[in-house]
């Protein structure tokens, strides 16, 4: 059976299957019945980054959603994590953001929060996916929505980060910021600018096809070069919909968001509020972050790679902060959304609050080398059920016992096995990576 529903939404090519207008308008409709069982007229809120592909399909799920019985008010272009506070505070049963985050114009997405932050349960993403194989028709015309608020849900969004750093000043601090010409274009600079800083924004003027291209999170060498060359403070770039940040140090060293990790849970721990002792992560963060945290009486929780993970995780455990490396930074008593701008407040703040640099926040921790390399093999048998692999990774894993990590997974894409060392020294991993490869290739491989 397909699942539409991955673990950040719907995803695909705009225009096209799922993503196609009489789709679009059947998810629409789908939803507005999942929750008017009860009678009532739901209330959504949509907004959207600034793919060109976004309004047609913003109009397309709100001609579905009316005609569903719900009532929809448009945010107009806001962040993924703008949504979903707005949900919460307008008391809306859902939020939708029409966004593919990171992924090129061409892309684009369909995410749905509950009031929560949560996203939507698999018992309604099944509904809904139903709906769609069964291509129960929905009907459109001359529905619409409301954009007469788009102002005020941009304001109290902007209120509401405003008010969690209250007395914050940043005046003298010199920003350098990447918007990825996204979600966070025009937002970012009037927030930071609020707070007193200087700021130099760069790649905020999306025309519909500009959104992540070399630029934002993923291409972190265009700012590194803007904080040197301005002399800035700190550089910060923001992904597509801005529900994640990475930032770059005044000397214009990479600032990642197992780093943040490192300075926000070390700040938690100081204010006495990191009760549980724990900081979740997933399996890609770096054996340097634990080993930081660990000495300083902090375990580190390892979850798979996804928001949504880390999410499951601190709700699972009570710690009051998880995210990824790719920057995702989630503290969930302040939302159970990721939010690459208030992850940025929360670095500045720390900043302010202990007189250092970026560069002096971030000591302590030591990002140990890695290599990761990409074997092809025939199909995808259990690691642990090919004896030669256990005896190789079983050597390997003694000799980086205390010192180092092995992850050896494969792609959930390709038929790829992916193996994954980090450790001291960089010429040593790399031969233990390639001698598990070499086992691996002639266990498994496409060598026959």
């Amino acid at each position: 059976m397909n699942r539409y529903f991955g673990t950040d939404g719907i995803r695909g090519k705009a225009g096209e299957f799922p993503l196609d207008t009489e789709t679009i308008r059947i998810i629409g409709h789908s939803l507005a019945g999942q929750f008017s069982s009860g009678g009532s007229m739901p209330k959504f809120i949509i907004g959207r980054d600034t793919r060109e592909s976004g309004p047609a399909i913003e109009k397309a799920f709100c001609e579905g959603a009316v005609a569903g019985g719900a009532s929809i008010d448009s945010a107009g272009v806001l962040t993924t994590p703008g949504i979903a506070f707005l949900t919460r505070k307008f008391e809306f049963d859902a939020g939708i953001v029409i966004s593919a985050s990171h992924n090129p114009f061409q892309d684009n997405g369909i995410k749905i929060f509950l009031p929560s932050g949560k996203k939507l349960g698999e018992e309604m993403e099944m509904a809904i996916e139903r709906d769609i194989r069964e291509a129960i028709p929905s009907a459109s015309g001359d529905l619409s929505h409301s954009n007469e608020r788009i102002h005020e849900f941009r304001t109290a969004y902007l209120d509401h980060l405003t008010e969690n750093f209250s007395g914050m000043d940043l005046t003298g601090l010199h920003l350098a910021v990447d918007s990825a010409n996204g979600a966070a274009s025009d937002l970012a600079p009037e927030l930071f600018r609020g707070f007193g800083a200087k700021v130099t924004v760069f790649n905020n003027e999306p025309d519909g096809k500009n959104i992540n291209l070399n630029c934002g999170s993923l291409f972190l060498d265009v700012l590194q070069k803007k904080v040197i060359g301005l002399g800035a403070d700190i550089g910060v770039a923001f992904d597509g919909d801005a529900d994640r940040a990475l930032f770059v140090d005044e000397k214009g060293n990479l600032v990642d968001g197992d780093a943040t990790l490192w300075i926000l849970a070390r700040r938690l721990a100081k204010q006495d509020k990191l009760k549980s002792g724990k900081v979740i992560a997933t399996v890609m963060s770096n054996i340097g972050l634990e080993l930081a945290l660990k000495g300083r009486g902090i375990e580190l929780v390892r979850e798979k790679v996804g928001d949504k993970y880390v999410l499951d995780g601190l709700l699972k455990t009570g710690a009051e902060l998880g995210g990824e490396q790719s920057g995702h930074i989630i503290l969930p008593k302040i939302s159970l959304v990721g939010d690459g701008m208030m992850t940025a407040l929360l670095v500045l703040s720390a900043m302010r609050d202990r007189h250092e640099s970026l560069s002096e926040l971030t000591s302590g921790f030591v990002q140990y080398p890695q290599i990761l390399l990409n074997v092809h093999v025939r199909e995808k048998v259990p690691f642990g059920s090919v004896e030669k692999i256990n005896e190789a990774v079983a050597e390997v894993e003694k000799d980086l016992e205390g010192n180092g990590r092995l992850l050896l997974r494969y792609s959930g894409t390709e038929n790829l096995a992916r193996v994954m060392i980090e450790g001291k020294d960089q010429e040593s991993i790399n031969s233990q990576a390639k001698r598990i490869a070499e086992v691996i290739e002639s266990e498994l491989g496409n060598n026959e």
